[in-house]
């Protein structure tokens, strides 16, 4: 798949994971409705209603503030802001990744993106926002202090290959939109008890349960709550974990320096502790996992479902053999 195959995809998933985020909240609405608004004697749909608003509202602001939103979730500062407190050590890093960003937004062909600092010593980097022009990259501390200028510059031509590729507009939504199936899911289950509490009191009056279509129903809507963080999890999943691959090819290009980006992720993947500054909803937007997973290590089709990224070692072994067959070309 090349570079415009990749955007027309993610354009796609877009609005798929969009819609199905949404029509799962519809779900969840329309269940409360069905067994506990009806049985209060309610006619207004208020729970399809509501929920059908948030997964809106959701969607909407995850396409225009998402990445504002996972920016303030990890304390990301902008570089400006940090430097201007640092040490003159710290002056060095910070200024020498200012000046690595330009020269991959040249090499991309791509707007400079708004550059962050994010106060964790666990090397990680992300990028974020709707795609270029509109997009941020942020680095841990730990990653400057973790790498050298080559290392820095392959994680840095990753993560614009992330925005060139759109992948970061599929990725800040679906942080999003996670968060909103989790409150929805809170809201229901809260519901749950209250419903039982009616049901009790109401006896068989008010049975809305409609026979076995409605028992079906009912069920369904029960496990959906029940699931939802899982499900939420696999729907987030639904951005391939190729994207990965893709956007460490597209930065070793951009680069012409496949194993600086290579011996960054051995030292990233070196360091055990987790990254405590990234969230559970936002780890797919990683280079690396966040939150240390095994699930990670991986390869086949339950970790193409539930892992976020694809084993290092793997991603490690393409790029030292994409420089490999560089060789011969340049003697």
């Amino acid at each position: 798949m090349n570079l415009y195959e990749q955007q027309s995809a993610n354009r796609r998933k877009t609005w798929l994971v969009m819609f199905v985020f949404v029509a799962f909240l519809f779900v969840l609405g329309l269940g409360f409705d069905a067994f506990y608004l009806g049985q209060a004697g309610g006619a207004v749909p208020v729970g399809s209603v509501l929920a059908l608003g948030v997964g809106s509202v959701s969607a909407l602001a995850g396409y225009f503030n998402g990445d504002r939103a996972v920016l303030l979730a990890t304390g990301a500062k902008p570089i400006a802001l940090v430097a201007a407190t640092a040490s003159e050590a710290d002056k060095l890093k910070l200024r020498q990744l200012d000046n690595v960003v330009d020269e991959m937004a040249i090499a991309a062909g791509l707007p400079r993106p708004a550059v962050y600092i994010v106060a964790d010593p666990d090397p990680n980097a992300f990028a974020t926002g709707r795609g270029p022009g509109h997009a941020s990259i942020a680095v841990t501390r730990g990653l400057l202090d973790a790498l050298d200028r080559e290392e820095l510059q392959g994680v840095v031509a990753h993560e614009m290959s992330h925005i060139r590729n759109l992948d970061v507009r599929v990725m800040t939504i679906v942080a999003a939109l996670v968060g909103a199936v989790a409150l929805l899911s809170d809201w229901a289950r809260r519901g749950m008890w209250w419903g039982g509490r009616s049901r009790r009191r109401g006896g068989d009056d008010n049975n809305r349960g409609g026979g076995v279509i409605g028992l079906l129903f009912f069920i369904l809507w029960l496990a959906a709550i029940v699931l939802a963080p899982l499900m939420a999890q696999l729907l987030a999943m639904m951005v391939s974990r190729g994207r990965e691959y893709l956007a460490d090819a597209s930065g070793a290009e951009l680069t012409r320096n496949p194993m600086g980006l290579a011996r960054a992720l051995e030292k990233i993947d070196a360091a055990v502790a987790p990254t405590q500054a990234v969230s559970h909803g936002s780890a797919h937007l990683c280079i690396a996992d966040p939150l240390g997973r095994r699930m990670n290590l991986k390869e086949g089709f339950v970790s193409d479902l539930f892992a976020s990224h694809p084993p290092m070692a793997a991603r490690i072994a393409a790029l030292k053999e994409m420089a490999f067959q560089e060789r011969p070309r340049s003697a």
